[in-house]
């Protein structure tokens, strides 16, 4: 293996906590009911767009929708850091990724500037390259961000690997042609994950570990 591509939210930072406070700040701030923290999980892997649309439930206006995501943008720009936590054991695999020799990369559906925000703040030195959605770049499922990566870092589709923790990740691996490893540990669980067709589920850092290095 040549190069692990990761998603982010769910995969490789719990970035849960922080993504409910930001919609149930817009959610109170437009005066409808907030979620919990297994909504928002819920509702996550789309963008968040997606996110803002399922929190907020049917017959809201788009216009409306359109003002709650940009709220919700400058809210979680200031507030993304507060909770969000690496998963236990990711930074030490990354670290034993880098000293095997396999290039690393993130792609997610948050928006980019938030992608490399978290990055720099948590993962320093440790990703080969970043990208989230921005212009050019189309939402996962399509492959878009993962043929950017391997475009970037040179390597082949046969040396690649996608990591991710939800049925979109799974959608997106299969569009870019990549065999996808699935995680425990995220927003869904094994069983969510096999009906969405996962071929691979590991539960622990070092059974991911071992199918990498």
């Amino acid at each position: 293996m040549k190069l692990a591509v990761f998603d982010l939210d769910g995969t490789i930072l719990d970035t849960a906590e922080d993504l409910n406070a930001s919609l149930n700040y817009v959610l109170r701030k437009y005066g409808l009911p907030e979620r919990s923290v297994a909504d928002t999980k819920r509702f996550l892997g789309n963008g968040i767009r997606r996110l803002i649309e399922l929190g907020a439930g049917e017959g809201v206006p788009a216009a409306t929708l359109d003002a709650m995501f940009a709220d919700f943008k400058t809210h979680y720009a200031v507030h993304c850091l507060d909770q969000t936590r690496p998963y236990e054991g990711i930074p030490a695999l990354l670290v034993a990724l880098r000293a095997a020799g396999v290039k690393t990369a993130v792609v997610s559906n948050k928006a980019d500037f938030a992608v490399r925000e978290l990055v720099d703040r948590f993962f320093p030195g440790l990703f080969d390259y970043a990208v989230g959605e921005r212009e050019g770049v189309r939402r996962k499922p399509c492959p878009d961000s993962v043929n950017e990566a391997l475009k970037q870092l040179g390597a082949a589709r046969e040396d690649a690997l996608y990591i991710g923790d939800s049925e979109v990740d799974i959608a997106t691996a299969e569009n870019a042609g990549l065999p996808c490893v699935c995680v425990a540990w995220g927003f869904r669980t094994p069983e969510q994950l096999r009906q969405s067709g996962a071929q691979r589920i590991v539960y622990t850092i070092d059974e991911l570990k071992a199918i990498l290095i």
